[in-house]
C-alpha cells in the first residue's frame, strides 16, 4: 500500500477548495467566487485500491490585517511541515507573481517537494500557458509543474498518478469509508457561512463567523440552532434582511445542503444574529470558534 500527506496551499481564490473537491469527487470544501473563504485546514482523504492520500485544504495565503488573518496565514503556512508533498497552486491568469517569491522560498525550505500546479487552464489560450510554464520553470526549482483545471478536472488523473510516485508510507492512516476529518458541527456551520458568503456583498461575509449551539436528532426530522456572529449592528441588519428575508433565505439553502448530511431528514434550523464588535482580533472569541487550536490569552 503507499500512502501520504500531500498540503495544497496557494493564495485567495487560486481554487485550492474547488480542487480538493474535485480530487475526492464530493464537496468537502466550501467554495465561493470569493477570495479568503477556507479559514482552517481541512482534511480531505481519497482512498483507492492500495493508496490512501491525505490531501490538507488551507486557508489562502494574504496580507492579514487582523488575528484571524494571521491565524489564516499561520495555518496555512503550518501545513508544510511533515507532508510528503506540497501543491503550490496559482490563478493561471495571473500566473507567478512577485509576491508569490516570498512564500515559496519558505516552502522551498521543507524537505517536501514543491509542486507548481497553473490552475484554470481552460480560461488560458495555449500562447498564455506556454509563457505561464516557461516562466516557472525558468525561475523556480519545482519537483514537477502540472497544469490543471480544477473546475472541470482537466489533467487531474495525471496529478495523481505523479503524486503517487512521491509517497513512501505504507499505512492506512484512516478508515477506508471516511473521507474528511471535519466533525458534524463545523460541517454545518460551513454549510452556513458558504451561503452567507454566497448571498453578501462587499465586506460582510469576510466579518461573519458562524457557531452551531445545539443538535437535536428524532426519528424524521433534526432540530438545529445556530448563531451568526457579525461585527457591526449595520451587518446584523443586511444578514437579517427586510422583515428576515435575507436570513429565511440563508436558512432554506442551508438546511438543503444540511440535509443531505443527515440522510435527507427534514432540517429545522434555527437561526440566530449576534454582534461582537472587532471578534476577528479577539483571541477569546477566535479560540471558542475554533479557530485557535492552543491556550487562549486575552
Amino acid at each position: 500500500m503507499k500512502s501520504g500527506f500531500i498540503a495544497i496551499i496557494g493564495k485567495p481564490n487560486a481554487g485550492k477548495s474547488t480542487l480538493i473537491n474535485a480530487l475526492l469527487k464530493e464537496k468537502i470544501a466550501i467554495t465561493t467566487e470569493k477570495a479568503q473563504t477556507t479559514r482552517n485546514a481541512i482534511l480531505g482523504i481519497l482512498n483507492e485500491k492500495d493508496t490512501q492520500i491525505v490531501f490538507i485544504d488551507t486557508p489562502g495565503i494574504h496580507n492579514a490585517k487582523t488575528a484571524l488573518g494571521s491565524y489564516m496565514n499561520k495555518e496555512a503556512m503550518s501545513q508544510a511541515a511533515g507532508v510528503d508533498v506540497i501543491y503550490y497552486i496559482v490563478d493561471g491568469q495571473k500566473g507567478l507573481q512577485n509576491d508569490d517569491r516570498e512564500i515559496l522560498e519558505r516552502l522551498f525550505t521543507y524537505e517536501a517537494p514543491v509542486f507548481l500546479l497553473v490552475n484554470k487552464i481552460d480560461e488560458l489560450s495555449s500562447d498564455q500557458l506556454i509563457k505561464r510554464l516557461s516562466y516557472a520553470n525558468e525561475n523556480y526549482d519545482f519537483a514537477e509543474i502540472i497544469p490543471i483545471s480544477a473546475l472541470n478536472s482537466e489533467n487531474l488523473d495525471e496529478l495523481l498518478e505523479t503524486s503517487k510516485k512521491y509517497l513512501k508510507d505504507d499505512v492506512q492512516y484512516f478508515p477506508e469509508n471516511m473521507k474528511t476529518n471535519m466533525n458534524r458541527d463545523f460541517q454545518i456551520a460551513e454549510i452556513i457561512r458558504e451561503k452567507i458568503i454566497l448571498n453578501m456583498r462587499e465586506e460582510v461575509p469576510h466579518l461573519v463567523a458562524c457557531k452551531v449551539e445545539e443538535i437535536k436528532e428524532k426519528t424524521s426530522k433534526v432540530f438545529i440552532e445556530a448563531t451568526i456572529i457579525c461585527n457591526k449592528d449595520t451587518h446584523k441588519g443586511i444578514i437579517i434582511g427586510k422583515n428576515g428575508s435575507m436570513l429565511k433565505k440563508i436558512n432554506d439553502q442551508a438546511s438543503t445542503d444540511i440535509a443531505k448530511l443527515f440522510d435527507y431528514k427534514k432540517i429545522i434550523l434555527s437561526l440566530y444574529v449576534r454582534v461582537e464588535e472587532d471578534w476577528l482580533n479577539s483571541q477569546k472569541q477566535l479560540f471558542d470558534l475554533g479557530y485557535f487550536s492552543g491556550d487562549r490569552d486575552e
